[in-house]
């Protein structure tokens, strides 16, 4: 018995000696490895309403440190789209950081029409802050986007220990891509302000570093001056006639021509809010988030990820006023090509070439000026809502013998009046396809579906597709209407966005930096592929709404 006592004795310690050494000689695989593959800091860049071909139509002028530098040194996808309709900021921005569509994020607007509080309400608007650097302006939140953001993902996979940061001119373009556990959000406060400002959603006062670039002059500098082309007019041959019927005035100025006497202007033009409309919004924002890299020391922590989403906003401001075909949009651009160069050469600077990643892409691109297409014989039109709406009332009228079966037109939706269907004892769905079926009669309208239809079929491609996309159960209206190509329900004068078509889905989508190949590829990627494909260079978990896919040729081996 003792023997076998003390055999067994020496056979535990053995083990146990053995178990000892194994786990001494296994390789380490630690988070530390896999943080050590990550870049120090992401950037994630979006030009609102830049259009794919803004590339190619202005290559030539472009110099070889902006956009020719991520494009030649980085992995441009040349056949990047939006996938859903509506093609709004809020709801790109939405979709580029959380890589999915309205259908599930719940943005499915700017503004709409909320059905439950019977009134149309502003994406990050939220009563429960308060405006924080300003007396107004900043009782936001993200808290309507219902899924989590690339910065949200790593943020967790972190164990909080990176920042994340949103910057923008529109609050909803530095809210939404920020996501909801980001250190801070910030935007410009226009008016008589003129300085950057954020909501109690994410502190109780501005960071010392925002304080002090507010108070550096350069607002005020900007507004100050005059917007001229940056090189000779007559060489900006990519563009029509500047003065032209087809583009927008400022208050006070009687043709759309340059120069643009900015100090003289101010006054009838908002104040600060004239810097949003011109080229020197784009140049306060770089000069922001530069700042903010220095301020929050971005990308500076070993083994640390920081995130910043920069959005430049003036360019669809400068889009709306005179269009896409303008002089004005063609110098906003050779703009932002040198901003974008200094802003780059910045990061290799203070974060130092190889450690940082950025993309570049729109929440959106925009069309042709009817009015200026109409002149080319190109079909085109614009959309009358006032007109529309009385013709489906009296439809209505005619038809169940109430004119108060509408509750709301909007964004191209209808949302029916369900109490007093139910007070008529009517069926919502019929009224709804009846209607369906009567207005796609109306001039302008190509497609008009039910929410039913959205509920209960499925479309695999082209715009009842997108359409289907943009659609959420919950939030969206009864009716849905496409309208013809290039048929707006916007001024004679500038250009817009919204619809599914190529000329509001087709965008730059450029990767470029560390983990990223350079290259380039006409293969159809998506905008909602963005979000997963920079999850997977990170390691981390994709949003937790992501429909889109691992764009796998962008990503090193």
């Amino acid at each position: 018995m003792k023997k076998l006592l003390s055999f067994v004795i020496t056979l535990v310690l053995f083990t146990s000696s053995f178990a000892q050494n194994s786990v001494v000689n296994e390789p380490e695989f630690s988070l530390t490895s896999i943080e050590m593959q990550r870049p120090k800091l992401v950037v994630g860049i979006v030009v609102d309403q830049m259009r794919y071909d803004y590339l190619t139509r202005f290559y030539n002028r472009y110099g070889n440190d902006g956009f020719k530098r991520i494009i030649d040194g980085g992995f441009s996808c040349e056949n990047g789209h939006y996938n859903y309709i509506p093609t709004y900021t809020a709801v790109g921005h939405t979709s580029i950081y959380t890589g999915t569509t309205p259908s599930y994020h719940g943005i499915i607007g700017n503004n709409w029409y909320d059905k439950f509080t019977k009134k149309s309400i502003y994406c990050v608007d939220d009563n429960d802050y308060k405006s924080v650097g300003a007396d107004d302006g900043g009782r936001k939140s993200p808290r309507r986007m219902l899924s989590t953001t690339i910065g949200d993902e790593l943020k967790m996979a972190q164990n909080k220990r990176g920042k994340v940061i949103g910057l923008s001119i529109k609050d909803r373009s530095a809210i939404l891509p920020a996501g909801h556990a980001a250190d801070g959000s910030y935007w410009f406060q226009g008016k008589k302000e003129g300085k950057f400002i954020t909501s109690s959603y994410y502190m109780d006062k501005l960071p010392k570093w925002v304080q002090e670039f507010n108070k550096n002059g350069n607002a005020k500098k900007y507004l100050n001056s005059t917007w001229n082309t940056l090189y000779d007019i007559n060489t900006y041959t990519e563009s029509i006639a500047d003065d032209n019927k087809f583009e927008g005035l400022f208050k006070g100025k009687k043709t759309p021509t340059f120069p643009y006497d900015l100090k003289k202007l101010k006054k009838n033009n908002g104040n600060y809010d004239l810097l949003k409309a011109v080229p020197y919004g784009n140049t306060i924002v770089k000069d922001f988030a530069e700042a903010a890299i220095i301020g929050e020391n971005l990308g500076q922590t070993q083994n640390v990820t920081d995130f910043l989403a920069v959005s430049f906003s003036s360019t669809d401001y400068v889009g709306h006023k005179f269009g896409v075909d303008s002089k004005e949009i063609e110098d906003t651009y050779l703009r932002l090509d040198k901003e974008l160069a200094s802003f780059f050469k910045f990061l290799d600077e203070k974060v130092g070439k190889g450690n940082y990643t950025l993309f570049l892409t729109a929440d959106h691109a925009a069309v042709q000026v009817p009015s200026y297409l109409k002149t080319l014989k190109i079909p085109s039109g614009y959309f009358d809502n006032k007109d529309f709406k009385k013709k489906a009332s009296a439809f209505l009228l005619d038809k169940y013998k109430s004119d108060d079966l509408i509750e709301d037109i909007s964004n191209f939706q209808i949302f029916l009046n369900k109490s007093k269907i139910k007070e008529l004892k009517l069926d919502a769905n019929e009224v709804a396809q009846s209607l369906a079926d009567e207005v796609i009669n109306y001039k302008g309208i190509s497609r008009a579906v039910t929410a039913r239809t959205m509920q209960t079929a499925n479309f695999t491609e082209g715009i009842m597709h997108f359409l289907q996309n943009g659609y959420n159960q919950k939030f969206s209206g009864d009716v849905l209407l496409v309208p013809n190509p290039a048929t707006i329900s916007y001024s004679k004068t500038g250009s817009t966005h919204g619809s599914g078509y190529n000329y509001d889905t087709h965008v730059p989508i450029i990767f470029y930096g560390k983990g990223i190949k350079k290259g380039s590829s006409k293969t159809l990627v998506n905008i909602t592929d963005i979000a997963p494909t920079m999850s997977s260079l990170l390691n981390i978990t994709f949003p937790n709404a992501t429909s889109g896919k691992v764009v796998q040729e962008v990503l090193e081996d």
